[in-house]
């Protein structure tokens, strides 16, 4: 599958997961591989230890909100999550996913057609979202050239690696 293409099984979340919920702060200067056993725990106790490589997260509005952890995103990327689809997100945890290779896709009405274990596919070049299915389609924000490059690269420090020559 293209690398602007996803497909995988679904973990469905509502509204207004924050950050302090995928990074809580009482494991935030332990390494990766401890922090990431609790992502989401507050939320669905089984998450972290469910997930699987490949799945795909939707979720209601404001997802990612409250504080600038990086390591909201870090853990995501470490249990396997392949992409983010919500209805929108916090500013800051946008800009994140995208920094650290997350892709995250901003789709209205998203969490309406989809439940936990459902098989989603996600385009991300032209927003495109079905559910594999029921076989509904819905049409979230394409992302821009630059982002896809971003995530083409696995994030922003492997960018200006690659504009630096090293």
């Amino acid at each position: 599958m293209p690398e602007d293409r996803f497909a995988g099984r679904v973990w469905g979340f509502d509204d207004d997961i924050n950050t302090d919920a995928l990074s809580p702060g009482q494991y935030a200067v332990d390494p990766v591989e401890v922090r990431k056993l609790h992502v989401l725990e507050s939320v669905n106790p089984s998450f972290a230890s469910e997930v699987a490589q490949g799945d795909v997260i939707v979720a209601g509005r404001n997802f990612g909100c409250g504080s600038s952890r990086e390591t909201a995103v870090e853990n995501l990327k470490a249990l396997g999550v392949a992409c983010v689809v919500a209805e929108s997100f916090g500013r800051i945890f946008m800009r994140n996913a995208i920094a650290l290779g997350l892709p995250v896709v901003v789709c209205a009405g998203i969490r309406g057609v989809f439940e936990d274990g459902d098989r989603i596919e996600v385009d991300l070049a032209t927003g495109r979202i079905v559910n594999v299915g029921s076989g509904s389609e819905l049409r979230g924000d394409a992302l821009p050239a630059e982002m896809l490059e971003i995530l083409e690269a696995g994030g922003i420090l492997a960018v200006l690696r690659k504009q630096r020559g090293g």
